[in-house]
Order: C-alpha cells, then sequence, then structure tokens
C-alpha cells in the first residue's frame, strides 16, 4: 500500500469546553435563573462565555427570588391595614405583575442572546457578573 500522507492535528480550542456543549448552547441553558446558572457554573470550568451566563443567572436569580420575598412581606403588610388594605394588596399585585413580566422578558433576551454567540449584559447585573468572574 502508498505511504498515506499523515492526518492533520485536530484543531486546538482556544478554551477547552468541560460540558461538551457548544458554548452558545450551554450559555443558552446556563440563562435559567438561579439553577441553570449554578449548575454550568460548577459544570463549565474554562468557557469565560458559558461562565458569564452563569454568573448573570446566579446574580438574576437571586434578585428575582429577593423581590418574592419583599412582595410576599409588602403584600402581608399591606393586607394587614384594616379597610384600605384589599385596594392596596389589589394594587402591589398589579405592580408585582409588571415587575414579574419585566424579570421575563430580560430573561428570555438573555437567552436568545446567548443562544446567538452575543454576550449581553443585563443590566445592573451584568457588570456585577463580570467583576464576580474577572472578566471586564
Amino acid at each position: 500500500m502508498p505511504d498515506e500522507p499523515p492526518l492533520p492535528p485536530p484543531p486546538v480550542s482556544d478554551s477547552p469546553k468541560s460540558t461538551g456543549l457548544p458554548s452558545n448552547i450551554a450559555a443558552a441553558l446556563a440563562c435559567i435563573p438561579l439553577v441553570g446558572g449554578i449548575v454550568f457554573f460548577i459544570l463549565e470550568k474554562h468557557d469565560s462565555f458559558v461562565r458569564f451566563y452563569s454568573m448573570q443567572s446566579i446574580v438574576f436569580g437571586l434578585a428575582w427570588f429577593l423581590f418574592n420575598i419583599v412582595s410576599a412581606i409588602i403584600h402581608a403588610i399591606f393586607g394587614a391595614i384594616p379597610a384600605i388594605g384589599g385596594i392596596l394588596v389589589f394594587f402591589w399585585a398589579i405592580i408585582a405583575a409588571i415587575i414579574h413580566i419585566g424579570f421575563v422578558v430580560l430573561w428570555i433576551i438573555a437567552t436568545v442572546k446567548a443562544f446567538s454567540g452575543v454576550r449581553w449584559d443585563i443590566p445592573y447585573v451584568g457588570p456585577i457578573a463580570r467583576k464576580q468572574t474577572g472578566q471586564s
């Protein structure tokens, strides 16, 4: 048999993937608030794109969780006020629903941006995530 030319070496990746998933898929899955972020932050040690979205998801999920706690406290306080408590609870429920819609919209935008391979900062949350992951 004639000598076959040697195969070229496999391409060298700048950042090996710990999860085995493409960066955009892993980052999009990491956008699931809190849980997805924690899982991918633990699993992915090398890909800075995935680690950024993971940390952003953790901070975003904690902010959302904190809002739910504060909302429940406000709801309980307003509900305890005689006579006007029901009206205050109703208006707070509308405000809280609008804020929750805002959280969902930001989550969807972050997930789409991650899936598209674009690094996008959620306002106020993104800079915190960059600082925590050591990115500028």
